[in-house]
């Protein structure tokens, strides 16, 4: 590794550290700890794999790989959206005065961790090695911690309305069954 990468993976920590004390943990939202290391091994990932990213562009490991990446990509452009749209956050951005139940939000509750986990499996994707599976398992281990912590602090917000919620939705994928409950056997 060169002083350059050094500087790099230095700095780009920092940002991450700095990220999680200033937007979450700062304000007694402790789901920043397990998302620090999301994002922690998702730089880490990102940077051993880039070299690899259009190695073989037409392989079946490519293409699943791209596909993962354009889900990842939906999924936060549907969640920016209408977070945007619904939000209406008092100081950080991240403090929600209203549930969104709109769009994306109405079939899933966390489409941002969600976009995040296929993001890590896209780029785990595109150099599959005993690093990346440890790094790739990392992230996805750390988002899913995040999301049950995060919810905690959501139902001390928003109460029974993000139980019900919680319900009736699936927390990084759609639930399907229900779509099926009505159907006669």
């Amino acid at each position: 590794m060169t002083s350059r990468d050094s500087i790099i993976l230095g700095a780009g920590f920092l940002f991450l550290l700095w990220f999680s004390w200033w937007f979450s943990i700062r304000e007694g939202r402790f789901h920043g700890i397990p998302r620090f290391f999301g994002f922690s091994g998702l730089f880490l990932l990102t940077w051993f794999n880039y070299r690899f990213w259009f190695l073989d562009a037409f392989s079946f490991r490519q293409i699943v790989s791209w596909l993962m990446l354009f889900l990842s990509l939906y999924y936060v452009a549907g969640a920016l959206y209408f977070y945007i749209k619904y939000a209406k956050p008092e100081g950080m951005p991240e403090n929600t005065t209203r549930l969104i139940s709109e769009g994306i939000y109405r079939y899933l509750r966390h489409p941002m961790y969600g976009s995040l986990i296929f993001l890590a499996l896209g780029v785990f994707l595109k150099h599959p090695d005993l690093r990346s599976s440890i790094l790739a398992t990392l992230c996805v281990v750390a988002f899913y911690i995040t999301a049950p912590v995060e919810e905690g602090e959501m139902i001390g917000k928003f109460g029974s309305d993000y139980e019900r919620y919680r319900k009736n939705t699936g927390m990084f994928l759609p639930k399907i069954f229900p779509l099926f409950k009505n159907c006669k056997q």
